[in-house]
């Protein structure tokens, strides 16, 4: 008997106040906005557990084409609490990591133009990574990973 085994990771996913402020933050990362749609009608609440919802869905794209961003905007049922701003050792409390080519630049480039704000500091580890957690759009924790090489 054979065993079912894992094909990919498809998205994660992230509810958001502002689709369009979200959108922006993470197109400036270098995502490709993929779609935009609205998901509605009893098989979601089946699916959620909501019941009666009305969601927009902005589904963001990596470079390679490999790795979706599905971010959420509940129009019904509303929000119902909000994690953006816990710390990082909070439970349950999720960030993306991202492999840029610079890190400064980056970090210099969300923070100019989007407000990001750097958690800690940008730290090296070992001959491998230089690493950052900075708080983007809504307060999300992005995680930032600039790999040395040879560097």
């Amino acid at each position: 008997m054979t065993k079912n085994k894992l094909l990919r990771m498809d998205n994660v996913g992230i509810v958001v106040e502002s689709l369009d402020s979200a959108v922006l933050f993470f197109t400036e990362i270098g995502l490709k906005l993929e779609g935009r749609f609205t998901i509605e009608g009893e098989w979601a609440g089946r699916v959620t557990g909501l019941g009666s919802q009305r969601v927009e869905v902005a589904m963001m794209v990596t470079p390679d084409g490999h790795s979706r961003l599905e971010l959420s905007r509940f129009l019904n049922p509303g929000v119902i609490s909000d994690h953006r701003n816990a710390p990082v050792n909070s439970l349950g409390y999720l960030r993306v990591m991202f492999a840029v080519e610079d890190i400064d630049e980056m970090v210099a480039r969300l923070t100019e133009k989007h407000g990001a704000q750097l958690v800690g500091e940008i730290v090296r580890y070992e001959n491998s990574y230089r690493l950052c957690y900075i708080r983007g759009a809504e307060g999300i924790l992005i995680g930032l990973a600039e790999p040395l090489g040879n560097k």
